[in-house]
């Protein structure tokens, strides 16, 4: 197939844009590089095992603005959107405009084009839940004014759109709601709390733990996720999936697996909880079991090592 990648540069954008070249498929990247980074384009240009005819190149480009390109499409994946917390104060304009305006340009090119259209929706779509775990027929408690909400409402406003257009030009579309992923070629510095852990472990400083640490989240390695929007763009099914791990954990007892598998001696330091917080995160997977027979493989000490590994290796470099 030719695949289009909104959001190559980007931390799951890089790893399905590989998984994707690994099968064979020709891959058009794009990015802007406003939270994406360019050593994730070099690592998809660097020379790997990859089946006859699998191709790979990069358009640097902002969705917001209008995109065309020249031969076919057979999917268009849309993961071009900032998803880091630290990210929603500075970037929240940008962040309404890809949720609006750079969806509506994918959804037109993939109309245009006639191809599949992928979008990685969020969890943040459930808020700070009172259902639980979250199933993808609950509407969400989530704030439309808060401090989260650019990122929160900007996708519960995408999947509107998307499903109107699914609706109105009988778009074939896919929408993954994805559960806090983590793994190699994340930026160090996103501030999301696996690798603010780990990298406060790895220097001997304190973990930061926002609250008490009682607040829970699901983890899901990249290779899991990146498997399970396969699978998902491959079926026929237009509706949300929840793609993610359910195996939940309170933070403050991830800082301490981290410590323990850093050989860290750092000490927790807790601050207060930031507002719209939520207090617990877990999918509930029946569905994405059902229809495309996908659950989770990488246990999360697995996963986490392997993240260290990465990490270590990246701040030595630095």
């Amino acid at each position: 197939m030719r695949i289009l990648i909104a959001g190559a540069a980007g931390f799951i954008g890089c790893h399905l844009a590989r998984r994707c070249l690994q099968r064979g498929h020709q891959v058009i990247g794009v990015d802007n590089f406003c939270t994406g980074h360019r050593d994730n384009i070099a690592w998809l240009n660097e020379p790997s095992p990859r089946p006859a005819g699998a191709d790979f190149t990069f358009v640097e480009h902002d969705v917001t603005r209008e995109l065309d390109l020249a031969g076919p499409l057979d999917l268009v994946c849309d993961l071009a959107c900032p998803a880091s917390p630290v990210d929603f104060a500075p970037l929240a304009l940008d962040i309404m405009r890809v949720c609006s305006q750079g969806v509506w340009n994918l959804l037109e090119l993939a109309r245009r084009r006639g191809a599949r259209f992928l979008h990685t929706s969020t969890s943040e779509v459930y808020g700070d839940p009172d259902v639980h775990p979250q199933v993808e027929s609950y509407w969400g408690r989530v704030n439309p004014i808060g401090p989260r909400s650019v990122y929160d409402e900007g996708k519960r406003y995408a999947e509107a759109l998307i499903t109107a257009y699914h609706r109105k030009h009988d778009l074939p579309v896919r929408l993954a709601r994805i559960f806090n992923t983590y793994g190699p070629r994340m930026r160090l510095d996103d501030g999301r709390v696996v690798t603010n852990f780990i990298c406060q472990a790895l220097a001997g400083r304190p973990l930061t733990v926002y609250g008490d640490g009682s607040q829970t989240r699901s983890f899901c390695y990249v290779d899991d996720q990146v498997e399970g929007l396969l699978r998902l763009a491959d079926c026929d099914y237009a509706a949300p999936v929840n793609i993610g791990n359910p195996d939940e954990i309170p933070i403050g007892e991830l800082a301490r697996e981290i410590i323990e598998l850093t050989g860290s001696s750092s000490p927790l330091q807790f601050k207060p909880l930031p507002g719209d917080d939520p207090r617990v995160r877990r999918p509930d997977i029946s569905l994405a079991r059902r229809v495309l027979g996908w659950s989770p493989a990488v246990g999360r000490r697995e996963g986490l090592q392997r993240t260290v590994e990465f990490c270590k290796a990246k701040l030595s470099r630095a």
